[in-house]
């Protein structure tokens, strides 16, 4: 078996909340075997507050990260991409140089419109979606399906 990590990336519209946090979920937990990034296919710009906010909660630090384009993987070869988000796998239903690809839709937290205590709850069950599903999937042992 290789010792090579694992190259895994997580692409989402504007790669500001779902895919940010499959990307901290996936360095947090499986950082010794897989190399993780994220992008989006319209970045927004920012790493969602809430997102980063939420994620701290879990002892996962996303508050370094930036959003960005999947322009800037072209070219890279990965051995998994994931798209998280409906919109992503429209617009990129094949990536140049994946391995495989692979689709696991989550709620957009950040399209939630309500008071903050709200959206809160909101992404933090989103965090928690996204963790158990990275558990399941990239667990050793796992094949990413």
């Amino acid at each position: 078996m290789s010792s090579e990590k694992q190259r895994v990336l997580v692409l989402c519209t504007g790669n500001s909340c779902r895919s940010q946090m499959a990307e901290g979920w996936i360095r947090a937990l499986y950082g010794g075997r897989i190399e993780a990034h994220s992008a989006g296919s319209r970045p927004s710009g920012t790493v969602h507050p809430l997102a980063v906010r939420v994620m701290a909660e879990a002892g996962v630090d996303i508050g370094g990260g930036r959003s960005k384009s999947l322009t800037e993987f072209l070219g890279q070869p990965f051995d998994l991409v994931v798209t998280v988000c409906d919109s992503a796998r429209e617009e990129c239903p094949v990536f140049p140089g994946a391995g495989r690809m692979i689709h696991h839709s989550f709620e957009d937290p950040a399209a939630f419109d309500g008071e903050e205590a709200a959206a809160l709850a909101v992404f933090r069950r989103v965090r928690d979606e996204i963790r158990a599903w990275v558990e399941t999937t990239f667990r050793e042992g796992a094949a990413p399906a």
